[in-house]
């Protein structure tokens, strides 16, 4: 039997079947591969801690408890029935699972997710890793083992089991408060990004630049990020011309480079999960479309301090790397702009020869909490609106026509014809083509809206 991975009706419970070599001798098995494991699809946990329970008569039985910790539960001798019942807020509140386990049989259990153990045999010894110490002072929710609602069915009865006499206090599913996940952190939490954000994740933790000041390293370097296991970075310098100043470009190595850099190593050293955003300005634009294996080649200062920002975050064991282009949300952007230049009865030059997808926030923010909630694997994802590539040009005729006017209101230029308008004014460089691949986020199950379609339902609701 090769490892593998299965997946449960509790997200997040996942019981993994193990080789197991057996000779004259007895037989050995792999309790913990990291490499393989994590391979096959079990989180990275990091455990700490790894803790042996002998269970010396058949019937004993142990549980319901929801810990604060991930834990990898494996047997060392005899057999086990296993249950899990959900206590996590939500509605997957009370949501059950049992199965017998063996040497060849673990399962990988969530933190807040009820567990319980019943030995099917004497002399049951089980095992478990967890990625936080155990302290005396720690509460968290039980749930009783007859508990109706559950309505775990134990092989042996329980009038015939040993249990001790505080898992026979433990209350019904009825009474039990259920175990809320730590908050996020959300860094950036004004920005166009951070704003969608904070509208589905409304118990986030979002300091505001009064209460944080992320351009100082000390102030960073004093934040404690133990209250949290998920931190989302959406601050950054996106001022794209103005970072090829001198103080432009100070402010966005600080915020676009430095601080990732912060996060991700205090991120890794709180064994907590790190969101960070990208740019397709990390590329030249040569070619047409840009996938998330692609090497970093940035023509500006912006480009080369977001590409020094993701080599940082690469590093770090839990994260995901939302590679965007073109972001549209609340506040001012290209299509704002030309909705409110349509309006105006003005008649805007705009640039036809660079290719791309607008990103809006609402999406980004959509596929963020989808690839964290679905455990899909960390690394580095491109999250844009699909559909066919687009010019600038083309976006503004588009808003146009949905403000009313003539699509032939909008006059196409060439960039360099543009940059040559600019007069003395900076500007960077921008990629040609900035089109980002999809595939691996819709591998996924996350299905970006087409960008036409998109664009209509932000100008219509605007």
């Amino acid at each position: 039997m090769d490892l593998s991975i299965e997946r449960t009706r509790i997200p997040g419970l996942l019981v993994v079947r193990r080789p197991v070599h057996r000779d004259a001798r007895g037989w050995f098995t792999e309790s913990w591969q990291r490499a393989k494991m994590v391979a096959a699809g079990l989180p990275d946990f990091e455990p700490v801690q790894h803790n042996v329970s002998h269970n010396a008569a058949r019937g004993a039985t142990r549980g319901v408890h929801a810990e604060p910790w991930d834990k990898l539960v494996t047997v060392v001798h005899g057999r086990v029935f296993g249950a899990w019942v959900d206590l996590r807020a939500g509605e997957g509140f009370g949501a059950t699972v049992t199965l017998e386990l063996d040497e060849s049989t673990a399962v990988f259990v969530p933190r807040g997710v009820g567990n319980a153990y019943q030995a099917l045999a004497d002399e049951t010894v089980y095992s478990y890793l967890v990625n936080e110490h155990w302290r005396p002072d720690l509460t968290y929710p039980a749930l009783a083992l007859d508990d109706p609602t559950a309505a775990i069915e134990w092989p042996i009865p329980l009038s015939q089991s040993e249990i001790s006499d505080k898992d026979r206090a433990n209350p019904r599913l009825a009474e039990v408060a259920p175990f809320v996940p730590r908050p996020a952190l959300l860094l950036g939490g004004s920005g166009q990004i951070g704003s969608a954000l904070r509208r589905l994740l409304p118990d986030a933790v979002a300091p505001g630049r009064d209460e944080l000041d992320l351009t100082d390293p000390a102030a960073v370097e004093a934040l404690d990020l133990s209250g949290h296991d998920l931190i989302i970075n959406a601050a950054a310098m996106t001022a794209v011309d103005a970072a090829e100043t001198p103080d432009g470009s100070r402010q966005a190595w600080r915020l676009n480079a430095e601080l990732p850099a912060q996060l991700a190593r205090k991120a890794a050293a709180a064994g907590a999960t790190l969101v960070h955003y990208s740019t397709d300005y990390v590329f030249d634009g040569r070619r047409e479309v840009h996938d998330e294996g692609e090497a970093l080649t940035p023509v500006s200062e912006y480009g080369r301090t977001k590409a020094a920002g993701d080599l940082a975050v690469g590093v770090t064991p839990r994260h995901y790397l939302l590679r965007t282009s073109w972001v549209v949300g609340d506040g001012g952007n290209f299509v704002a702009t030309m909705a409110r230049l349509a309006d105006e009865g003005r008649s805007p030059r705009v640039v036809d020869d660079q290719w791309g997808r607008l990103s809006f926030a609402d999406e980004i923010a959509a596929a963020t909490l989808h690839l964290v909630a679905s455990e899909a694997p960390f690394g580095t994802y491109d999250v844009t609106q699909a559909g066919e590539p687009m010019t600038w040009a083309a976006i503004a005729r588009e808003v146009f026509a949905l403000r009313g006017r003539s699509r032939d209101d909008v006059t196409t230029v060439t960039t360099g014809d543009y940059e040559a308008g600019l007069g003395d004014r900076v500007s960077a460089p921008r990629p040609r083509h900035s089109t980002l691949a999809l595939d691996k986020l819709v591998s996924t199950g996350f299905e970006p809206v087409d960008q036409v379609e998109a664009l209509r339902r932000h100008v219509e609701g605007s």
